[in-house]
């Protein structure tokens, strides 16, 4: 069982051309404009927030950074530039760390898509992770129709573990998952 892990955290963890910094709720008026735009939504069941209001209050239980149970850590970083004040999207990690092990989730505002600011935020939050956390293993969970974000956690080191058909069904549409994994203990 990992030890416990001093909060604040995510600490603001830097790339080449990126400054991930921890979601607050005052994130959320810059946030939701890249948020509202439905192209986003194609592969998640999640629908774009309905006003600043509602994604802020989001945003503020989010700030605890801890389950009400106390059994995972919520780790969300939104994507600003290092240059300019835009926001890309965020990338969030869901910690258990009793089962030593994560999940990742991340999204890029559309219009800012197809440029690798996932690629690299999501590998730069992974080393922050595993640097922080004893985890074992990441798991990931796509949409089979999202060949984008399969290519960038495959491109992370996740390998596919299996099909989920019919895993879900959103906007009227079957939704097959990929889940992957990522083993924690080559990088150590």
């Amino acid at each position: 069982m990992s030890s416990p892990v001093s909060q604040p955290y995510p600490n603001v963890v830097h790339t080449r051309r990126f400054v991930l910094s921890p979601l607050l709720s005052g994130h959320a008026e810059r946030m939701f404009e890249g948020l509202s735009d439905v192209r986003g939504y194609d592969y998640i069941p999640d629908m774009p927030p309905t006003s600043v209001a509602a994604l802020e209050e989001r945003y503020r239980r989010l700030e605890g950074q801890a389950s009400g149970d106390g059994q995972e850590v919520w780790l969300n970083w939104v994507i600003g530039s290092v240059h300019e004040p835009t926001l890309y999207g965020y990338v969030q990690f869901t910690i258990m760390p009793a089962e030593q092990r994560a999940f990742v989730a991340y999204f890029v505002f559309p219009r800012y898509q197809r440029q690798g600011i996932a690629s690299e935020a999501v590998a730069a939050a992974l080393s922050s992770v595993l640097a922080t956390f004893q985890i074992t293993r990441v798991d990931a969970q796509i949409d089979t129709r999202n060949a984008a974000s399969i290519a960038l956690v495959e491109s992370l080191g996740f390998i596919r573990t299996r099909l989920v058909e019919h895993a879900d069904e959103f906007k009227g549409a079957v939704s097959d998952e990929y889940h992957y994994s990522f083993d924690a203990s080559r990088v150590r």
